[in-house]
């Protein structure tokens, strides 16, 4: 049966990173950013290019799927929260209700995720990746949510 992970990438080095992932078994990483680029060198090792090539190193499929991504209106939307709440988005503890609403409307409702976990072989071990360190502060909570509800899947978050 599939396996599914989730990680994200603020707070991890790049040796942390890629080391989670492989004792993590993962075989297919599944990248859900719209823009799969990082400002500054710190986290230059998540930009989709550096990315992708490294992971083929690894033996791990990259896989981008940009409509489980948010749209820049939607996260304008956190955005406002955030500013509104005082915190940044690297400190962000959990996702505002308008936001993970929106998202289900947005992306989840015509979003097939039978269709998308049969891309996958049985055995696959997927990591689902967005930026953030906390998985409550990001979409990729609502996306492992969705598939535990409609597949009994268990999800964990591997962010070292």
């Amino acid at each position: 049966m599939i396996e599914v992970v989730t990680i994200g990438v603020y707070g991890t080095t790049e040796a942390s990173f890629f080391e989670a992932l492989t004792q993590a078994g993962v075989s297919d990483f599944v990248d859900i950013r719209r823009r799969r680029g990082m400002r500054g060198k710190q986290y230059a090792y998540a930009n989709a290019t550096y990315l992708a090539n490294k992971l083929k190193e690894l033996g791990i499929r990259y896989h981008h799927v940009i409509d489980l991504a948010p749209s820049p209106e939607l996260r304008s939307v956190q955005k406002n929260q955030d500013s509104d709440e005082g915190t940044s988005k690297r400190d962000r503890s959990q996702l505002s209700d308008a936001f993970v609403n929106g998202y289900h409307e947005e992306c989840l409702v015509a979003f097939d995720l039978s269709a998308f976990l049969g891309m996958f072989p049985d055995s696959a071990r997927l990591a689902l990746f967005c930026v953030e360190r906390a998985p409550e502060a990001c979409h990729r909570s609502i996306v492992a949510a969705a598939l535990t509800e409609q597949r009994q899947l268990s999800v964990r978050d591997i962010t070292p």
